[in-house]
């Protein structure tokens, strides 16, 4: 058994638990991690609690297969021990998919993420106008979208309302005829995040037509963070779980 480490924690958040929070989650994973007996460190002080960190919150209603979280143990055996036995002590809806070693240098999990990728499609029956058009006329309507210079939205928040720029916040953007679904890769940092939403709202909002209350179904394929880079310029985008080592 080897001493003190930071783990990073793959998992999957899908069917009804979609519908939790994220302090929920939070919670979850406390007792999952005290149930797994896993050797978890602690702030000190009068309030101590456990040392974990979660990448990019996901929304309520969403369903992801990329799901990260950080946490810090005074001992730890094996990857394959500890997956087994935190899936043993979780449940079906979030199903932890892998654990890794990280190096001393690496960024906490919530400061590390760049970007995440994202299928979107309509739920039945709230489908936009617009989507009912022919495949070829879509995708070109979409790369016209793309190519403007600016992709101006106005978001709404406790302070009230400003206008953005989204497109240096879209990285991709994919129609996918046979599926009838998104895949998106968006920005996903702290201070300029951009949600499938509001990209979807731009681009019908453009063409004179509302994006229907409730009407996508959101599978957050991953989260992304960017590879170190030693010169000083911005490293290419990698999964969160390409970060540090099977043990």
């Amino acid at each position: 058994m080897s001493e003190h480490a930071k783990l990073r924690i793959k998992f999957h958040k899908t069917g009804a638990l979609r519908f939790i929070g994220h302090l929920d989650v939070m919670r979850f994973f406390q007792k999952c991690l005290r149930r797994a007996e896993i050797p978890v460190c602690y702030t000190g002080g009068f309030s101590p609690h456990q040392i974990l960190t979660f990448a990019a919150p996901l929304s309520v209603g969403l369903e992801s297969l990329g799901e990260y979280m950080d946490v810090e143990v005074s001992s730890y055996t094996t990857s394959e021990d500890i997956l087994r036995r935190l899936n043993k002590a979780s449940v079906p809806e979030i199903e932890i998919v892998s654990v890794k070693l990280l190096p001393e240098n690496a960024g906490n999990a919530m400061a590390s993420v760049a970007a995440a990728s994202y299928e979107v499609s309509f739920r039945e029956g709230r489908v936009p106008a617009f989507f009912m058009e022919s495949d070829e006329m879509i995708k070109m309507e979409l790369e016209a979208f793309l190519g403007r210079p600016t992709i101006p939205y106005v978001k709404s928040g406790k302070k009230g309302t400003r206008e953005v720029d989204l497109k240096p916040g879209i990285f991709s953007l994919e129609w996918f005829p046979g599926q009838k679904c998104f895949h998106m890769l968006l920005d996903a940092s702290s201070g300029d995040n951009v949600k499938p939403s509001q990209v979807l709202d731009a681009f019908l909002s453009a063409r004179g037509e509302c994006l229907p209350e409730n009407s996508l179904k959101i599978l957050r394929l991953d989260t992304l963070t960017r590879a170190p880079h030693g010169d000083g310029e911005i490293g290419e985008l990698i999964s969160m779980d390409s970060v540090g080592e099977i043990f």
